[in-house]
């Protein structure tokens, strides 16, 4: 900020060399992706927006347009914007937040032209079955795109847009970046309209002058994160501590243990303790926790997440999210074991049955 603030389309050479970096890390994202492109934006929400309602813009025809009923908000909205002209629908998922397949298969038909699907969910940690539907789209409806929002995903698991996905949203600060920037990556293939107008920057699909700063924050967190990192045994630790040391815990999403669970986010209801009582109880320890997702946690609005799941109204209410990161250590999952220990024990004699 205090060094390599120069514009990146000046042509003087301190702009030239801000737009190396900048191109840099596109190439970086490139690689890791296996993207033929990839578009900066302010975060994974610009990006789900610009896959979604970019690819739609173009569309002369009315078609079908479907998304998982556990997708972010940034997904979801996006894609009821369009049931003006197109029908819109939610896909349902089973009881550990995972798509059903044989329901979206009979949802899916030859004039669907768009199918969302997010990686990993957010807020039950749930992998989704991206592989399964890229198959189906190939034997239904083969001209349909499928866009996936990797916000949670990115480098946890692994992913590539060589398996048949059109787009993919990433958003920096999920792998220790800034926040405030993102990326689309997509194919050749992918017919992508501006959703933002301008100076023509970014290709011409995004304008306005790019957030070097957040580009470069990019770059240095895709080069410093691990490779190689344990954090699925750090979760489940937690997971078997804290069913130890509170039986009334309920798991909600698939178990730690199963290929179907991602190995950083845990989703626990405590009832019949609030989750937000639990949760400054919590941050009194110290251990910091979200109720259902960060971006919605002012809402007072059930989760939507969880109700897709078929969670009684009485766990959801009680349901928190354990995140983890390649930062956390074997301490901090003792640390963070004892302290719903004793929060929930000090909680639980004051709660109305």
């Amino acid at each position: 900020m205090q060094d390599g603030y120069f514009n990146p389309s000046s042509l003087y050479a301190q702009g030239f060399q801000v737009k190396k970096t900048v191109e840099a890390c596109r190439e970086l994202l490139k690689n890791k992706l296996s993207a033929d492109e990839v578009c900066f934006t302010s975060g994974g929400t610009e990006a789900n927006n610009l896959a979604i309602l970019g690819s739609m813009r173009g569309s002369k025809k009315q078609g079908r347009v479907l998304y998982s009923a556990v997708e972010h908000a940034a997904v979801a909205e996006a894609c009821h914007s369009l049931s003006d002209r197109h029908e819109v629908f939610s896909l349902p998922v089973n009881q550990e937040g995972i798509l059903d397949l044989e329901k979206a298969k009979e949802l899916m038909t030859p004039d669907t032209e768009l199918i969302c699907l997010m990686q990993v969910n957010n807020e039950v940690g749930s992998v989704q079955p991206v592989a399964e539907v890229v198959r189906l789209r190939d034997e239904i409806c083969p001209k349909a795109r499928i866009h996936v929002d990797g916000v949670q995903g990115f480098l946890k698991l692994p992913f590539s847009l060589l398996s048949g996905v059109d787009s993919y949203a990433i958003s920096a600060h999920k792998i220790h970046g800034p926040k405030g920037v993102g990326a689309l990556a997509f194919s050749s293939g992918t017919r992508l309209q501006p959703i933002v107008f301008g100076g023509k920057q970014e290709n011409g699909l995004r304008s306005g002058t790019e957030n070097t700063d957040g580009i470069i924050g990019l770059y240095a967190a895709l080069n410093t994160y691990p490779e190689d990192y344990r954090i699925g045994e750090l979760k489940n630790r937690l997971y078997q501590l804290i069913k130890k040391k509170v039986p009334q815990a309920q798991l909600n999403g698939p178990d730690p243990l199963s290929d179907l669970s991602c190995p950083h986010i845990l989703n626990l209801s405590f009832p019949p303790v609030l989750a937000q009582t639990m949760m400054h109880q919590l941050e009194g320890f110290g251990v910091l926790v979200s109720q259902g997702s960060a971006c919605s946690s002012r809402q007072k609005k059930p989760s939507a997440t969880l109700s897709a799941m078929g969670v009684s109204k009485q766990a959801a209410d009680s349901a928190l999210r354990f995140s983890l990161s390649c930062l956390t250590t074997h301490e901090e999952i003792e640390q963070a074991a004892n302290a719903v220990q004793k929060a929930y024990e000090s909680l639980r004699a004051y709660t109305r049955r």
